[in-house]
Order: C-alpha cells, then sequence, then structure tokens
C-alpha cells in the first residue's frame, strides 16, 4: 500500500483545499475540465476522487447542480470508523463483494476482463502489487453497473489504506500469503471469465473466508504471545532472585 492511486492523491489535495477553506462548506467545487487542467490529469481521474470525496462524506454531487462542499465534524468521522475492526471490514466486504461478483458475471465486458488480468500479472510479478489487488476488486465493483456498490467498494478500500488498527491487522497476514491470494483471485477471475454467476460469489467468499481465518490466527498468536510476556512477569515477581533483592 506505498503506492497509492492518481485518484486519492487527487482528493487528498481537494480535502487539503476544503480544509484551508478555499471551498467553504455549501459552496460548489469548480467544474470536471476546471479541475483536471488546474491539477493536470485526467477528467475520469477527477471523477474518481469526487466518488472517493462523496464516499468520504466530504462532498455531495448533485446531478445537474454540480459537486458541494458538506460540512462534516473531522472528529465525528474518525469517532465512527476507528471503531470498525478489521473483522468487521472484511465480513462487510465478503457479503458485498460477493455479490457483486456474481452480478458482474452477468454484465462484465471483454475489455473489463482483460484489465483484471493485467492486474493478476502484476500480482504475480510483484510489481505494484497491492495497487493491483485494489484495481482487481474495482474493476470488479464497476462491471456491476451499480453505483452504490461501486461506492461501497471504495469506502471499504478507503478504510483498508487509512484506520491504523486495519491497516497493521492486515499487514500481519497479507505478506504471509500473496500465493494463496493470487490463486484465489485467479479462480474469481476464472469464474467471471465464464459468466458463472454461483461459480464467482463462491470464489470471491472463499477469498474472504481463508482471509477471516487469517486474521483470527493472527489474533490468537498476539494474544498468546501477551500472555506468555505476562506469565513471565509474574513468575519473575515472585522468583527467589527478585525476593532477595527486596
Amino acid at each position: 500500500m506505498k503506492s497509492r492511486r492518481m485518484f486519492w492523491q487527487i482528493a487528498e489535495k481537494i480535502k487539503a483545499l476544503i480544509a484551508s477553506g478555499l471551498y467553504p462548506p455549501g459552496t460548489r467545487l469548480p467544474a470536471e475540465r476546471e479541475l483536471a487542467e488546474t491539477f493536470d490529469v485526467s477528467r475520469p481521474t477527477i471523477r474518481e476522487a469526487i466518488i472517493a470525496l462523496e464516499v468520504l462524506q466530504h462532498v455531495e454531487v448533485k446531478t445537474g447542480s454540480g459537486v458541494y462542499v458538506l460540512d462534516k465534524p473531522k472528529d465525528k468521522e474518525d469517532a465512527t470508523t476507528e471503531q470498525i475492526s478489521a473483522f468487521e471490514l472484511t465480513q462487510a466486504r465478503a457479503l458485498v463483494e460477493g455479490e457483486a461478483a456474481a452480478l458482474a458475471a452477468l454484465s462484465i465486458t471483454d475489455e473489463e476482463l482483460s484489465a483484471l488480468e493485467k492486474t493478476l500479472e502484476a500480482m504475480k510479478t510483484g510489481v505494484n502489487a497491492e495497487e493491483a489487488d485494489r484495481d482487481f476488486h474495482i474493476i470488479i465493483s464497476r462491471a456491476t453497473r451499480n453505483k452504490a456498490i461501486l461506492l461501497a467498494v471504495n469506502k471499504f478500500w478507503s478504510l483498508r489504506d487509512s484506520q491504523p488498527q486495519i491497516i497493521q491487522a492486515y499487514s500481519a497476514v497479507c505478506s504471509q500469503s500473496d500465493q494463496d491470494r493470487l490463486e484465489e483471485h485467479y479462480e474469481i477471475f476464472e469464474s467471471l471469465k465464464a459468466r458463472n454467476s454461483q461459480a464467482a460469489r463462491a470464489a470471491m467468499h472463499a477469498h474472504f473466508n481463508r482471509l477471516i481465518d487469517a486474521l483470527f490466527a493472527a489474533s490468537e498468536a498476539q494474544a498468546l504471545e501477551e500472555v506468555r510476556k505476562k506469565s513471565s512477569q509474574t513468575r519473575d515477581l515472585y522468583s527467589l532472585s527478585h525476593l532477595r533483592t527486596n
């Protein structure tokens, strides 16, 4: 997750401008074309940045009117997201993305399948693997032709990339299972390629179930290590050498 998608960088820049007071709550952001020129990026990149900001509830998109800045206290947002655990996030992803895969299997295009295949190659070679992983899931959510699903999946990734407790939990398991992750993504891809909704849903669920099991295993190992440390400290406290010095 070291490398960040361009649209996230643009979203952060727009957030900074909002925080600076350049775009106060209630005001409308400049047009998509103007923002693209300001940040020297493509209009699709600006669109994705706006989606990200909308998911984070920094802006509201009003069809036919424009994009408006929302007045939302940051501490209120942080208080909500900090309560979400890696287990809750993964379970939510399994539920939503399982159905997204099933739906995408019915409408995914050859171009989108080709794009998925490129992300698999990136994961296989290890070049920008985390970014490729994210792209894989976003392409599938976009292939559902359901904007609400796309917003939800974008929000999931925003939480994964921004919440310290979730970043720590994922980093403890993801680096140890690159081959498993790659094989699971290939299973999902093959199911989508076959336009098999049931198989796509099952493959996505298998992917997240393995991740949930790995998170539990890591959590149990950490808890056991803490018990061992406390036990060792207690043993030292009542050791003869400790009693002699006191």
